[in-house]
């Protein structure tokens, strides 16, 4: 890899935005070197759905989420979450 670009100082977020969509990042960081960082406070991006449902399944999610006292919808998330897990094979 030839040298490292020095990363310009940006007047705004516009800016630094414009300058990254027209630029090769790897010219300005070594990524060789980068290293992995969680970021365990951030929260996700929600998005609401509408979920059609027969009541009866809604009335024994809610006797199981009641069970172990979460709320119905924080289980559905829970059931989803592990069913995805499973079929991608995390």
């Amino acid at each position: 890899m030839s040298s490292i670009k020095k990363i310009p100082k940006f007047k705004s977020e516009d800016e630094e935005r414009t300058f990254w969509a027209t630029h090769d990042s790897t010219e300005y960081i070594n990524w060789k070197k980068a290293k992995k960082v969680m970021l365990s406070n951030l929260k996700p991006s929600l998005k609401s759905i509408s979920l059609r449902l027969p009541e009866s399944m809604i009335e024994e999610l809610k006797l199981l989420a009641n069970k172990k006292d979460v709320p119905y919808q924080s289980l559905l998330k829970i059931f989803l979450a592990e069913r995805i897990g499973e079929e991608l094979k995390i």
